[in-house]
């Protein structure tokens, strides 16, 4: 029996970003007295969602994770209060920047990296203006309290990202996130469907998903952000097992045996009877090359 308690958090940011710093460490702490030995901080949480608009400045914000200006802050969080922590934050490397979270283990240690592999681009989400589509592939993380996975915010949109990290061993999937409204087309709501395709990641790999996501508006340059929160943990059915509102900063938490867990993936029978061999077009972009084109 290997019983593991995760945390789902979510908060508004603004551009203190000192204050944003502390505010995130005094989450970590609640849910640290809460029981969580899993906490996961939303996409992005040192500033705004900057990526509203197109602009240049935005870029300096980016720092190396070699003598990160405050990563540093968060090892020793997790060192001090035995806690496994992925921390979003803006990576400079070289001549370009990734959306990128560090894994900390529970003693503090630095496990590694995963940049952000899926990358959009739309109206008040401008992501490819600022980040490169990660070189790392989806990478799993033996931690003290099992092996989890990580993906970020639009990852959660593919169900590859989620069975890769599933295949990979992955025992529970984390999503830190940043969404909200479309400033563009006010009458679209994504929340249900965000929601909901998450929990469909959950139960085809038969396992616990954690989504943090952010609160508040956000204004930019050219428009605004009204993020939705609804952070939640789901369970191995695809289940909802704990939420957060729209609008209030949150923590939730929840408790598996990922023993059990394991057994029950592998009775139900969804790995053992994949075809590997029938999936080419999963590994095409468009399900195959066209008659006449080889």
């Amino acid at each position: 029996m290997r019983k593991v308690v995760v945390a789902a958090t979510q908060m508004a940011a603004s551009w203190d970003i000192a204050g944003n710093l502390a505010q995130a460490e005094e989450t970590v702490r609640q849910a640290a007295r809460a029981g969580a030995q899993i906490v996961l901080l939303q996409e992005l949480f040192e500033t705004p969602y900057f990526c509203i608009d197109q602009n240049p400045a935005h870029l300096a914000l980016a720092q190396p994770y070699a003598q990160h200006p405050w990563l540093g802050r968060f090892a020793a969080l997790a060192r001090e209060l035995s806690v496994v922590l992925p921390v979003s934050f803006f990576e400079r490397a070289g001549q370009t920047q990734f959306n990128s979270i560090a894994i900390f283990d529970a003693d503090g240690s630095a496990l590694g990296v995963y940049r952000k592999t899926h990358i959009p681009d739309g109206p008040g989400y401008t992501e490819k203006y600022y980040f490169t589509p990660g070189d790392t592939g989806f990478k799993v993380w033996d931690t003290a309290y099992g092996r989890i996975g990580v993906g970020i915010c639009w990852d959660q949109w593919f169900p590859e990202c989620a069975r890769a990290m599933a295949l990979a061993g992955a025992e529970i999937l984390f999503y830190p996130t940043a969404i909200g409204s479309e400033p563009h087309d006010a009458s679209l709501n994504s929340r249900t469907h965000w929601q909901n395709v998450q929990r469909g990641h959950a139960a085809a790999n038969v396992m616990p998903l954690v989504a943090s996501n952010r609160i508040g508006t956000e204004t930019g340059e050219t428009g605004a952000i009204t993020f939705y929160g609804s952070s939640f943990i789901g369970g191995p059915d695809g289940e909802k097992i704990a939420e957060c509102n729209r609008t209030e900063s949150a923590i939730i938490t929840a408790e598996f045996d990922l023993d059990a867990l394991a057994e029950k993936r592998r009775a139900w029978g969804v790995f053992r009877d994949r075809r590997p061999a029938c999936y080419g077009a999963i590994a095409t972009h468009g399900g195959g090359a066209p008659d006449g084109i080889a």
